[in-house]
């Protein structure tokens, strides 16, 4: 039974929410009898929350500052960041930043709360330090006396005001005696150690025992004679304790986290203490429920009935993990406690499938739609004796509903968040008997930002019961709204506004289709079609008019073990580039003849058939470039968007414009193919480059003659052939693999009137010198994408959580072999020491090995060469290597690369971009950001640039002032996506226009403009008809 519930999982993963909404609906209706005395019993809640006096303080802050209001997100901004600035001039800095918005006057002293009132005071104070205003008047010249310091304080503790009403407990000493005074005696607690995820193995042991002291100091707290569910219990994130709780990594973080569990449940067996596995990412649930699962069937634990675990109602998997939770209990005899929540990652899970172009949302896009869920999954809860229910809301309607549904037994529980859903339960407790947690973060003022922040966002959004009842315009019958009425009189159908992440781009074109690497089950079938490639011998060699040259060819060699031979390649020679070029120049113009909307139409049938061969494909890139499964998948996707994306273009600038002009005349402006464009392509991105140049020029009306990197010719055989297939006519794309001679004989011919070129700038710069040998040649257009030396600038505002996570996303990922690695950090000094140890811990987490491998984090580099080269840089610096992660025994045979971090002592030292995965490191100290970037800019490269700063003011100086094609703030610097981000450099970077953007197109045409003269058989017959 167990395993049945556990199967009937999966599939409902990403289900549509139709389907979805159709089996929950009936189990979360109401009898128009039962739905009336709900909404006597809501509405008399309702009453005793408007209440004057009533309102909890995040109604009252809600009150005065909204979310949507300039107050409001300065607020949340100076919030989340404020209480970890070390210095005093980036703390003034940021002030000034978010305090400069917004009217902080007219909330002064208008607050019901106290807290709120405290913290608007420090806020007006620093307000009328930062206004530029010469008068500022009496307020002014007191903020003046007081002195600078003074306005910090003062601001600081307008935060910690803010901080305080959210976290029960600096310790678990002291949430413990909190918790044991006044009205809050009479609730039960959930004392939750607040942090974020562990990033290092250091974060998760701390987090371990900062978990083994909350349940031991809870046990001896607790009360005697009373059940382990009426005592005060210890909420749990397993993301806390192992740096690595993600998918690929269930193998190794699994049966850790499962022991660790386990030692956490015998120490509260021994208290006396429940314990609850809270729920978090969509993608985790799986693992969390093997992990859970394993605990339960622990010998040692036994009977034990304290247990628990968080379900999150705004999945569509929710109802079938009550059920499996029911199973569970059952096959392991205890009682299982179970939480259900609506979740609190719901943006982020809409963002995420977006951006991984996944079948459907893991979660609701309706707020109605959550509530369905909900209440069903309510009623499923109070139907299974084997669980102890415990409904964490403060919403009055669903209170009342799980009241109606609940009738006398009482053998359940309400939760509420500290802080949050005052008043809504002290009547009840009191006159139904009914039993209230609360859910208590316990943690240091600093801990608590980011949880502070989410708990506003998901309680302050416009649908949120909270935010709704602080708002007095909202009528009492809208907060009493029936669910289910309400999706159903949406067709249960998703928010209009939240778009299937296929149609992400429409009309103009489809989002290519990721798959789901979570998903144990995908992975699997994804593994065997790629084994199935693996055991096919590909093999690659001059494709001239459609047909393969014949000839034995080469061995092509697995980077991650040179002695395995991928598959084979015959090299192109000097006459296959003749044919090749002649057999192009001549088919050239019957293809630009043809209509745009034709050439789009094949373009797009191309990246339908790479998305039919997606299997094949990664596993090319695997092999035969050394990437890993999430870059092979990654690469596929790029591919196909570049198509489908370019297919859109052509239907919009390849068709006649007509322009304004005299009457009695017709103005036609037209793009048209140039002619033959040598396509020469890298080894890094060897599908989704070389497709996206490729793609370009068709789309344009021009022949293609495409030579892919000598390390990669197999992928793009593979692509080539799959283009014909589509219907590119076998003599308007070719393809001669081989070496630079090939390269340069390509460009060297004549009748070639165009390159696309992506690699190193020496060698683009050998190209452009080419291109200008023959005088009588015409100019010809050379497109160059080139590399960087690229930065990211990291203030002392910043997360240090998130900034590690986007470093070793930037620098270390796809084995640092991207034109946008980060390469160059630049640390605020103040942080730096900090920022490093957190680094240094992430890398020792990094997995190296096979990139066949799911669990791999970096994989090769490209081939012996290129290891050498980056070594030999190493070596230069040995002396300044502050860590380089230890190579795992059995990788010799490949051309693997240790990530390494190096530090210099000033920019400059950085002279050239070294492909891999290396990072160097320098410093800078507070009020030289600008000096910084100019430092940067100095290396006359113009790629990519990264800036980690909560300043808005400082992401504008850096914008201002750096040249350069791609700035990212606040977030990783690679993965740019095709018409979003679109992707290219300057200066040494590149000659643009950035490919995968609207400006690249046009440079494969060239523009005619056609001119009529109306009227010279005649007369202007338009203008001679007209009346009046």
């Amino acid at each position: 039974m167990l395993a049945q519930a556990r199967r009937a999982i999966a599939p409902l993963y990403r289900v549509s929410e139709p389907r979805a909404l159709a089996a929950l609906a009936d189990h979360a209706r109401l009898s128009p009898k039962a739905r009336d005395r709900v909404v006597i019993r809501a509405s008399s809640l309702l009453a005793e929350l408007r209440a004057p006096g009533r309102a909890s303080w995040i109604d009252r802050f809600l009150r005065e500052y909204s979310l949507s209001s300039e107050e409001g997100a300065a607020l949340l901004g100076l919030a989340e960041a404020y209480l970890r600035v070390p210095d005093s001039g980036t703390a003034d800095a940021l002030i000034r930043d978010k305090l400069g918005q917004g009217d902080w006057r007219a909330n002064l002293g208008s607050a019901e709360s106290l807290v709120v009132n405290g913290a608007t005071l420090g806020l007006v104070l620093a307000q009328a330090l930062t206004e530029a205003s010469g008068d500022a008047g009496t307020l002014r010249s007191v903020v003046a006396r007081l002195g600078v310091p003074a306005i910090r304080a003062a601001v600081a503790g307008g935060m910690q005001r803010m901080g305080e009403a959210f976290v029960l407990g600096r310790d678990i000493g002291e949430a413990l005696r909190r918790a044991d005074r006044g009205p809050k005696r009479a609730f039960r607690h959930s004392f939750d150690m607040l942090g974020e995820a562990a990033r290092t193995a250091a974060d998760a042991e701390d987090y371990f025992e900062a978990y083994l002291a909350a349940i031991r100091s809870v046990g001896e707290a607790a009360e005697a004679g009373a059940d382990v569910f009426a005592r005060d219990s210890v909420s749990v994130k397993l993301s806390a304790l192992h740096p690595r709780y993600e998918p690929f990594q269930a193998r190794r973080a699994v049966p850790e986290l499962t022991a660790r569990l386990v030692e956490l449940c015998r120490v509260a067996q021994a208290g006396g203490v429940g314990l609850t596995v809270d729920a978090e990412e969509s993608e985790r649930l799986e693992m969390s429920l093997d992990i859970i699962e394993g605990a339960a069937r622990d010998p040692s634990l036994a009977g034990w009935d304290g247990l628990g675990l968080a379900v999150q109602a705004y999945q569509r998997r929710a109802p079938a993990v009550i059920d499996w939770a029911a199973a569970l209990a059952g096959a392991t005899g205890r009682r299982l406690m179970v939480r259900l929540v609506k979740g609190a990652y719901w943006d982020s899970e809409i963002k995420r499938a977006q951006e991984r172009g996944l079948a459907d949302y893991p979660v609701f896009t309706r707020k109605s739609a959550t509530d369905v869920s909900y209440m069903a999954c309510a009623t499923a809860m109070l139907e299974q004796e084997r669980l102890f229910p415990a409904f964490a809301t403060h919403n009055a309607l669903t209170v009342a509903t799980v009241l109606e549904w609940a009738g006398a037994r009482r053998d359940f529980e309400f939760q509420r968040l500290h802080g949050m859903g005052d008043g809504l339960y002290e009547g009840l407790m009191e006159s139904k008997g009914v039993a209230v947690r609360i859910y208590a973060p316990v943690g240091g003022y600093r801990d608590l930002l980011a949880y502070l922040v989410r708990r506003l966002l998901e309680n302050g959004a416009n649908t949120s019961f909270v935010h709704q009842i602080a708002d007095r315009d909202v009528r009492d019958e809208d907060l009493l709204a029936d669910p289910v009425a309400e999706a159903e009189a949406a067709g249960l159908s998703a928010h209009p506004a939240i778009v299937n992440p296929a149609d992400l781009f429409a009309p103009e074109r489809r989002n290519s289709a990721g798959i789901d690497l979570s998903d144990a089950g995908v992975v699997r079938d994804l593994l065997a079609g790629m084994k199935t490639a693996w055991a096919s011998r590909p093999t690659a060699a001059p494709l001239i008019g459609g047909r393969e040259a014949d000839g034995e060819g080469e061995p092509v060699f697995d980077p991650a073990d040179r002695e395995r031979a991928v598959g084979r390649v015959a090299l192109a020679g000097a006459s296959d580039v003749e044919r090749a070029v002649g057999l192009a120049s001549r088919a050239q113009g019957a293809w630009n003849a043809r209509p745009a909307e034709e050439r789009a139409t094949i373009l797009e049938r191309l990246a339908d058939l790479l998305e039919r061969d997606r299997a094949v494909l990664m596993a090319l890139a695997v092999r035969e470039a050394g990437k890993t499964l999430a870059d092979a998948l990654g690469e596929v996707r790029e591919a196909v968007d570049f198509c489908r994306y370019y297919a859109a273009q052509a239907r919009r600038v390849c068709v006649p414009l007509t322009l304004p002009g005299p009457t009695g005349e017709l103005n036609e402006l037209t793009l048209s193919g140039r002619g033959v464009f040598a396509c020469v392509s890298p080894w890094n991105f060897p599908l989704a480059i070389f497709l996206g140049q490729i793609s370009a020029a068709l789309a344009a009306g021009n022949a293609v003659v495409a030579k892919p990197a000598p390390q990669t010719p197999l992928i793009a055989a593979a692509a080539l052939r799959l283009a014909l297939e589509a219907g590119v006519p076998g003599d308007v794309l070719h393809l001669v693999p081989g070496g630079p001679e090939i390269g340069a004989a390509l460009v060297a011919d004549p009748r070639v009137v165009g390159v696309a070129f992506t690699g190193s700038t020496a060698s683009a710069r050998r190209i452009a010198k080419a291109l200008l040998e023959d005088e009588s040649r015409p100019l010809v257009p050379l497109i160059a994408e080139t590399g960087g030396i690229n930065a990211m600038l990291v203030d002392s505002t910043a997360l240090p959580e998130q900034v590690v996570g986007d470093v070793i996303t930037s620098a270390f990922l796809s084995a640092g072999q991207r034109c946008s690695a980060l390469r160059l950090l630049c640390l605020h000094e103040d942080i730096a020491p900090a920022t490093l140890r957190m680094l240094v811990g992430a890398m020792a987490e990094l997995v190296i090995g096979d990139p066949a491998d799911p669990a791999t984090d970096v994989g090769p580099a490209i081939d012996a060469a290129a290891k050498a080269r980056i070594e030999a840089h190493v070596e230069r610096w040995k002396d300044r290597v502050i860590y380089a992660c230890p190579l795992p025994p059995g990788l010799e045979g490949g051309s693997f690369v240790a990530p390494t971090v190096i530090a210099l002592d000033a920019v400059a030292h950085l002279e050239a971009e070294v492909f891999g995965p290396i990072l160097h490191v320098v410093t800078w100290k507070a009020g030289a950001l600008e000096q910084t970037v100019d430092e940067v800019m100095a290396s006359r490269y113009g790629l990519t640039l990264g800036v980690h700063s909560r300043i808005r003011a400082a992401a504008r100086a850096v914008r201002d002032r750096a040249k350069v094609g791609n700035l990212y703030v606040n977030r990783s610097m690679i993965g740019a996506v095709v018409g979003v981000q679109p992707f290219g450099g300057e200066g040494l970077s590149g000659t643009g226009p950035k490919a995968g953007g609207p400006h690249y197109l046009p440079r494969f045409c060239v523009e005619r403009t056609w001119t009529v003269d109306t009227t010279s058989a005649g007369g202007n017959a338009s203008l001679l008809s007209l009346e009046g």
